[in-house]
């Protein structure tokens, strides 16, 4: 918005001296600006810097919870010397921040602190054991020990003339309380109003816009809502051409052609995939096992001449998209009964009771029935990539690291109120905490940014997030009825029936041939690195890289692609 100089940033207020640098954009920014009007301040430019630039001035750290957008932000108060620190409440953008001797940083980038030279690279033992645990390093973790990640709906002050005192980090957004049920019609009406204006909200650009579309409920959600402001807003798909066909384009232009937008898609092969894959390991600026999906779509949708594009992410932890929502409660019913015996027997029963299933499957599945029975325990240890008897063979024990039992930093619990009587609710804060944030967002942001694509996620606008999570789980998910049940009420007569009818499913690729197929010796390589790395047991590295070739059938994908990605990360890194 405004790519005007008087956009440009950084931005100063000629009468004060403050001044402002922030990634992200300020949907809500024309209601603050004419707040602002009525107490005397004038705006020479027409974006939302210059109006988070006077809120703040105005209102301090208070403006942040007027705020609806996503953002990283640093505002110098001139008066004082000090620096604000702020991230978006669900971390849709990041913020890194690092501090050595008397040198305090900050960047939305870990690559731009390692650039300075004044932040070492070494390795964090805690952040690469999160990593391995659940795919991505969990904040406020990275896998850089110099280097933190500011958790999301959290700001602090920075003391330019006291840089030796530790800032406090506060909290000012939490997961709403559970409102009083209301009538369901009134909550289908609701919900579409709110996602209404989310996306009129975020569909304000001075560059072109696109939408995402696969063959799903969400995407095809952003793109009849984008119809609704637009003649003919695009849309695009991208497919893998494969044994069996292509994967959802055409799925994803039947909902086109029914909501009438300009529709583009793109068919990858083997040979330019993995391709890709190299360039996705060099633009990663922190391991993950996820984003090479979303990288592939936002360079086919830059490639359009598109600059900005509306996503669907979000709506399965707010609507109850995943199965653990329905599944979940289920496994809590039953293991209820089964609390009284002692974890140690639950656990050897539960090894010998489902011996049938594949190592891979089995082990996690042991992990559930002997680890616990509330439904926060049970989220997170759904999510989880590698089990402790691996991390324990790489050398990571969590109490050493100052972890909780779960391989996670104390702070992750921090946003997540855990309720006994409303499993839905807990299920949706861990998920949107942990999965959505530490993975699914930066992932985004990350591989988005690396085509200078701006993705923008309307299910999450601040108004749709507060109301969707103060609904009591049996108003999201009624019990039997279908995932996203509300999602799907709400826009029964906007989409074709067939949107709703289809199977969850997704742009898939066959990792596990190419890791151990074409891609072996540059697998191999990355993973030979990471045997040499300072804070990993290398041999156990060898053992379990051995183990994964020689048990394919039993092992997903996910797994070994998680030893070659941190491998790819500390290869370049060193480099």
């Amino acid at each position: 918005m405004d790519l005007s100089p008087l956009g440009h940033q950084p931005m100063i207020n000629a009468r004060t001296g403050d001044a402002i640098i922030f990634n992200g954009e300020i949907y809500n920014f024309v209601a603050i600006r004419d707040q602002l009007a009525t107490r005397g301040y004038r705006f020479r430019s027409s974006g939302d810097s210059e109006v988070l630039l006077h809120a703040l001035s105005e209102w301090g750290e208070d403006a942040l919870a007027r705020l609806d957008g996503m953002f990283a932000i640093a505002f110098f108060h001139a008066a004082s010397r000090r620096v604000l620190l702020a991230r978006d409440p669900l971390g849709i953008k990041p913020l890194y921040t690092a501090r050595v001797g008397d040198t305090f940083a900050f960047a939305s980038e870990v690559r731009a602190l390692l650039a300075t030279g004044v932040v070492p690279t070494d390795l964090d033992p805690a952040g690469i054991a999160s990593y391995l645990a659940y795919g991505a390093p969990q904040d406020p973790l990275t896998v850089h020990r110099y280097v933190r990640s500011m958790l999301p709906a959290t700001y602090e002050w920075i003391d330019a003339n006291a840089l030796e005192k530790r800032p406090t980090a506060r909290r000012y957004w939490h997961f709403p309380e559970s409102a009083a049920d209301e009538g369901e019609a009134d909550a289908i009406d609701r919900v579409r109003a709110e996602l209404q204006q989310a996306v009129r909200l975020q569909s304000v650009s001075d560059v072109p816009l696109g939408v995402f579309l696969s063959g799903g409920i969400d995407s095809a959600t952003m793109a009849a809502l984008a119809r609704s402001r637009h003649a003919a807003p695009m849309t695009f798909a991208v497919g893998y051409e494969a044994l069996g066909g292509v994967d959802e384009t055409v799925a994803a232009a039947e909902t086109a052609d029914y909501l009438g937008t300009r529709h583009f898609q793109t068919i990858v092969d083997n040979h330019w995939v993995m391709l890709q894959l190299h360039e996705w390991l060099k633009a990663a600026d922190r391991p993950s096992i996820d984003g090479l999906n979303t990288y592939i779509v936002s360079g086919a949708v830059k490639d359009r001449g598109v600059t900005v594009a509306l996503s669907g992410l979000g709506a399965d932890e707010l609507f109850g998209g995943y199965p653990n929502f329905q599944r979940i409660p289920k496994l809590q019913r039953i293991l209820r009964t089964l609390t009284w015996i002692p974890p140690s027997i639950r656990r050897a029963a539960a090894m010998a009771l489902l011996a049938w299933l594949p190592s891979s499957k089995r082990t996690k599945a042991v992990d559930l029935v002997s680890r616990g029975a509330t439904a926060l325990e049970l989220t997170v240890l759904g999510r989880r990539l590698h089990s402790d008897a691996t991390l324990k063979r790489l050398g990571y024990a969590p109490k050493r690291l100052g972890m909780s039992n779960d391989f996670l930093p104390h702070e992750a619990y921090e946003a997540i109120t855990p309720s006994l009587r409303d499993p839905v609710r807990t299920i949706s804060e861990v998920e949107a905490s942990l999965y959505m944030g530490n993975t699914l967002l930066r992932d985004s942001d990350v591989n988005g940014m690396a085509h200078s694509l701006e993705i923008r996620v309307p299910f999450l606008g601040r108004r749709v997030v507060d109301y969707a999570c103060s609904l009591p789980g049996p108003m999201r998910l009624p019990r039997g009825r279908p995932a996203k049940y509300l999602l799907r009420q709400a826009f029964a007569d906007t989409l074709p029936a067939s949107v709703f009818n289809r199977p969850k499913s997704g742009f898939s690729l066959p990792f596990g041939e190419w890791l151990f197929g074409p891609l072996r010796d540059q697998c191999e390589a990355a993973v030979d690195a990471l045997t040499a790395c300072p804070v990993i047991d290398g041999e156990a590295v060898r053992r379990t890289w051995s183990g994964y070739t020689s048990n394919r059938s039993a092992t997903h994908w996910s797994r070994p692609l998680s030893l070659v990605v941190l491998g790819a990360y500390v290869q370049k890194t060193a480099a």
